[in-house]
């Protein structure tokens, strides 16, 4: 019977659980005996097996596996390379005679190998089809859609026959949960330096506050809104950026370049801003374009680590995070000091432009749905069959540009408002991020004020910060291994709720740290004493920044890049406008009794995730949108 179209229901998920959904048999051939991903039938041979078993892939493999180490270098670095914005730019003036994939110089030839001579590949393919049942996958419901949403079916009648495209094999070495350690390493450590490279820009803009304020004439309190703007452009930037980033034609690896080729650029102008305007327009331009990697970032992450390893990247992501605005201070304070504000911006500038340059030759493309986009593109071009798709082409294809809309900018308010959890951890969160953009206007008030440091001397107040996330590191991760990982179950699942454990003890940590901060800022403490106090605080905002975040994304996961979306907001608008009033509250209350006000406020949250461990579960159960199988 002729199959005129399979209905594909699927996630744009780098989850392979995903797939176990589907019958074998709707896998349509690409020839009579070759399927064009795993789950084969007894009897018949998969893609991977014709690779491997070919006369000259077999001989290749053998060549590699007895140490023909030239060739294998070669190979090995063309892969490296393969995958980059580097790469992408030559073959597009090249074509596929550079960096080439394994479609574009086995597949061809053992296609070729099998057909007749009257029988052209398309040809084939479709005469295989006719011999395929119609799979039905209405009954398929695993997964969710790139944005977040249920998925959606594709209407049988409106298209022609479907071949999906997915891994070859659970081993297959472009799924980058098959990535060697060491190129996930690399990866990671691309990714942590872009994210601290953003989050520098905007603590390292506090140094040079009182010239700007001298130079444009406007108060400290108005100078200090360069800070706020570039976190409020930060905040805004994902409602954009981070639904594209999961668009299959697009991917991440494109949009994190581009945007930091424009942040790079855009520092230009904000240091050569001729007034006042000129500059706080600037900041907010380039916290917008800079903001791609602080949503999306996780994302990153977890692309490359199955979950129960995951939290050990998201903990190393977190820790740059945290210590980078910590670090800006300090790497702008002496040049503020003695050439003004714009070396500032001349420094973020250069340490944008090295990780652009670095990003450009060495950052692959992580995002399964784009990779096997591209994969599907090769296939079509190489069999001349536009009905080769992957799945993540398939579930855009059936979005409106309604349920677009709905996904960037109305669902991710919605959930924070209509969902208890969501809205408390996000209000949460939102306080901690507050908190630590507090610091850069209390610790001027300390250590100029009270202590009488040098202004090219105060960045170093803020390196307790930074020792304290560092210090966080070993123990944290001995917590994961020895207490956490065991917790997991068959399927690599944990329940949300023992993410909480940890959030309590932030929880508390958060006052102490406060109170001890405020009430040891004086002249007859040392002052290495409130330095120790605040490093106790980076700690407790890592852990309940890992806590939370994997939390909301445990519970909801349907709706995950939704809620973190809306997650990213808050507390970007949260940051954005304590600071504002900061410098005022630390100089009329007093340093001890400002830090009272704010460790109350504190303290009012501590509840939040010790009644979601207790009765989180319940909560979730009540939820229309919350997980409810695990």
């Amino acid at each position: 019977m002729h199959c005129k179209s399979i209905f594909c229901n699927l996630s744009v998920t780098n989850h392979p659980e995903v797939y176990k959904a589907l019958d074998n048999r709707s896998i349509v051939m690409m020839n009579a005996k070759t399927h064009i991903r795993p789950g084969v039938p007894k009897g018949e041979t998969s893609l991977e097996d014709v690779i491997e078993n070919s006369g000259p892939g077999k001989r290749k493999r053998q060549r590699v596996s007895k140490g023909a180490s030239t060739g294998t270098r070669h190979i090995r670095m063309a892969s490296a390379f393969r995958d980059t914005l580097f790469a992408y730019t030559l073959r597009s003036v090249f074509g596929s005679r550079v960096f080439r994939h394994p479609e574009e110089k086995e597949v061809p030839t053992i296609w070729q190998g099998k057909l007749s001579s009257q029988t052209s590949p398309r040809d084939s393919a479709q005469s295989t089809l006719n011999n395929v049942p119609r799979h039905d996958v209405s009954s398929v419901h695993s997964g969710t859609t790139a944005h977040g949403e249920p998925p959606r079916k594709v209407d049988a009648e409106k298209g022609n026959d479907t071949l999906l495209v997915d891994w070859y094999g659970p081993t297959d070495p472009d799924n980058p949960l098959n990535w060697s350690s060491g190129k996930k390493a690399w990866v990671m450590f691309q990714t942590c330096l872009l994210t601290f490279t953003i989050y520098v820009g905007s603590a390292i803009y506090t140094a040079g506050i009182p010239s700007i304020s001298a130079e444009f004439h406007v108060s400290t309190v108005a100078a200090t809104l360069g800070l706020t703007l570039f976190v409020a452009g930060y905040g805004l930037g994902p409602m954009v950026w981070a639904p594209l980033s999961e668009v299959p034609q697009i991917g991440r690896m494109p949009i994190y370049i581009f945007t930091l080729a424009v942040f790079a650029l855009l520092q230009i102008p904000t240091a050569l801003a001729t007034n006042y305007g000129m500059l706080m327009a600037f900041r907010f331009l380039t916290g917008f374009f800079g903001s791609p990697i602080l949503a999306t970032g996780g994302a990153t992450v977890a692309d490359m680590y199955v979950p129960k390893k995951r939290a050990y990247g998201m903990t190393l992501w977190g820790v740059f995070a945290a210590s980078a605005p910590s670090l800006g201070p300090l790497l702008g304070s002496f040049s503020a000091y003695f050439e003004g504000w714009r070396w500032t911006i001349w420094e973020l500038m250069w340490l944008s432009c090295a990780s652009f340059v670095l990003l450009f030759f060495f950052f692959p493309e992580t995002s399964a749905g784009n990779i096997l986009y591209r994969r599907a593109r090769r296939l079509r071009k190489a069999t001349e069959n536009p009905s080769i798709m992957s799945a993540g082409e398939i579930a855009i294809a059936t979005m409106s540009t309604r349920d677009l809309a709905v996904d960037v900018l109305v669902r991710p308010f919605a959930l924070n408002f209509q969902e208890p959890i969501v809205f408390a951890l996000n209000a949460y969160i939102g306080l901690i991020y507050a908190l630590l953009y507090i610091w850069f206007e209390s610790f001027p008030v300390v250590f100029i004020d009270i202590y009488g440091w040098r202004q090219q001397l105060l960045g170093l107040s803020f390196l307790g910060l930074f020792i304290g996330a560092f210090l966080f590191i070993p123990p944290f991760f001995a917590y994961l291994y020895y207490v956490q990982e065991p917790k997991y179950n068959e399927n690599g699942e944990l329940k949300p709720e023992e993410r909480m454990p940890v959030a309590i003890v932030g929880a508390l940590l958060v006052p102490i740290s406060l109170f001890w901060f405020g009430w040891t800022s004086r002249t007859s403490v040392h002052w290495i004493v409130p330095i120790i106090g605040s490093s106790l605080f980076s700690i407790a905002a890592l852990l309940l920044f890992n806590a939370v975040l994997n939390y909301l994304a445990d519970a909801y996961p349907t709706y995950a890049a939704s809620v973190l979306a809306g997650n990213d907001f808050i507390r970007s608008m949260f940051g954005a406008a304590f600071p504002l009033f900061a410098r005022a509250m630390y100089v009329n209350l007093g340093v001890g009794w400002a830090s009272t006000l704010l460790a109350l406020l504190a303290c009012a949250f501590v509840p939040i995730p010790i009644l979601l461990y207790k009765y989180g579960e319940r909560i979730r159960m009540a939820s229309k949108r919350a997980r409810h199988d695990i």
